[in-house]
């Protein structure tokens, strides 16, 4: 434990932080999930789930991740053997996040070149092109490789050497350039139909269906429930105020997803377009946006791309240590060894789930990788590992040896001490369920129940055999 690294700065653990709870989601799937959830209404309670539960939870990991300075399974593991499945989840979770994250964030930065070379010279070919560059067998490989490259090269060199300064420079690019388009969007005629869209609640769309959506977007949007917090929070020095850092990557996370809607919202407003689903809208329905802007338009979506790969990156960086640290922590590997031996097996993952874009590939329950991937850790894993996570913390963590650990031995005053306890060992995982819950059922009617009733069968498998992992 002596020689483990730690944060260089609080700045940078606050970029590295924030960059990991910043990723695909807050970018195109805040602004398609508040577009088909009836805007401001949806928008209001999301807010107000992100600053009691995404906040709480926040918090959780980051002291779960220092109290023992252990990553995801020894921070559990060093408490009750009996809870090392938990870390476990996690691990699994980042793992195959990874498994097709890199291949997404391939088409963000493919995209960043497609730009400048004509994509947007005739917009209605923009998306024929995208449905065929990705169900292609070749240059989506080929993009997925560099993506992965940046990756292993930032996590090599280190906590402080790598991902801090990453975070450091790639963040305020991020938020730069999301400034910068927004502007652009809200000096469209008829924009402001967008913002109202967006900020006005229209009451009367508020329902449970809207009301599990913004808590579903919440708890995800922040890369909760995947140990990336929890080990992120394991390099944390004993000074740092635990609560503060929270909010502040929380409200970080937010801005961000705020900054999509303004960016996209007052545009499809001013041209007549509805935002679409899933990779469609970032690729497809913001590209044809930049294309009836003009000659400007060309630049502008240039630099929206810079943004979405910057997010893409500082979030797989973060899902790639989980799993590296895992392997330093409890395998004992060096550094490098474990980013190469983690990230080859990443590469095989990634390498099914593109191929299976083009329906090459072996499939399962008519499922074919890359949505086997995304389904087993966004409906199941995630959610569940949260739920794990906060039923450890309220009742296997002795709550005396919380409070010091938070206010850092009653050095920094938390006065929400219990109110925050309270929402973490009752209120968080019945919410959670609920969630978990509400996405099986949506799984079973879209087709997928089969692979949700896999996944919790391996949760159970894990749980099992995790004692020896």
């Amino acid at each position: 434990m002596e020689n483990r690294e730690n944060w260089g700065s609080r700045l940078g653990f606050i970029m590295a932080a924030a960059g990991s709870a910043v990723g695909l989601g807050n970018i195109w799937k805040f602004p398609f999930t508040a577009g088909q959830n009836g805007g401001g209404a949806f928008v209001l309670v999301y807010l107000f789930f992100v600053a009691i539960i995404g906040f709480s939870v926040m918090l959780t990991e980051f002291a779960v991740g220092r109290r023992r300075s252990l990553a995801a399974v020894g921070a559990f593991k060093s408490v009750d053997r009996r809870w090392t499945f938990a870390g476990v989840l996690g691990v699994l979770s980042g793992f195959l996040i990874m498994g097709f994250y890199p291949v997404v964030g391939g088409w963000a930065l493919a995209y960043v070149f497609k730009v400048p070379m004509g994509l947007l010279n005739n917009p209605d070919t923009i998306g024929d092109t995208f449905g065929g560059f990705i169900t292609g067998k070749t240059a989506p490989l080929m993009w997925m490789v560099v993506y992965l490259a940046l990756n292993i090269a930032i996590v090599a060199k280190g906590v402080s050497s790598g991902i801090e300064k990453a975070g450091k420079i790639l963040m305020p690019i991020l938020f730069s350039i999301l400034i910068i388009i927004a502007i652009k969007g809200l000096t469209l005629p008829g924009a402001m139909a967008g913002m109202e869209f967006l900020f006005k609640p229209d009451f009367s769309k508020l329902n449970g269906g809207v009301v599990l959506a913004a808590l579903g977007q919440a708890f995800f949007s922040l890369s909760l429930g995947m140990g990336c917090m929890i080990t992120y929070g394991s390099y944390l020095s004993k000074e740092e105020n635990l609560a503060e850092n929270a909010a502040i990557v929380t409200a970080m996370d937010t801005g961000v997803a705020l900054l999509a809607g303004i960016a996209m919202f007052p545009a499809m407003f001013a041209f007549g377009m509805e935002p679409a689903a899933g990779p469609g809208l970032v690729f497809v329905v913001v590209p044809t946006i930049f294309a009836k802007m003009g000659g400007a338009g060309m630049m502008f979506a240039t630099l929206f791309f810079v943004a979405l790969t910057t997010a893409a990156l500082t979030s797989s960086v973060s899902l790639l240590e989980v799993v590296v640290a895992y392997l330093i922590d409890e395998k004992k590997f060096s550094r490098v060894n474990a980013v190469l031996s983690s990230s080859a097996v990443m590469a095989v993952l990634c390498v099914l789930a593109s191929l299976s874009l083009g329906g090459t590939g072996p499939k399962l329950f008519g499922f074919g990788s890359f949505d086997i991937f995304d389904l087993l850790t966004d409906k199941i894993f995630l959610a569940i590992g949260g739920m794990l996570l906060c039923i450890f913390t309220g009742w296997v963590l002795k709550k005396d040896e919380l409070k010091e650990e938070i206010t850092n031995g009653g050095k920094i005053a938390f006065p929400l001490f219990d109110i925050w306890y309270g929402l973490v060992k009752f209120v968080i995982p019945v919410t959670i369920l609920l969630v978990a819950i509400s996405g099986i059922m949506d799984g079973f009617k879209s087709g997928s129940g089969a692979i949700m009733v896999m996944g919790v069968i391996i949760i159970g498998i894990f749980a099992a055999i995790s004692k020896k992992l």
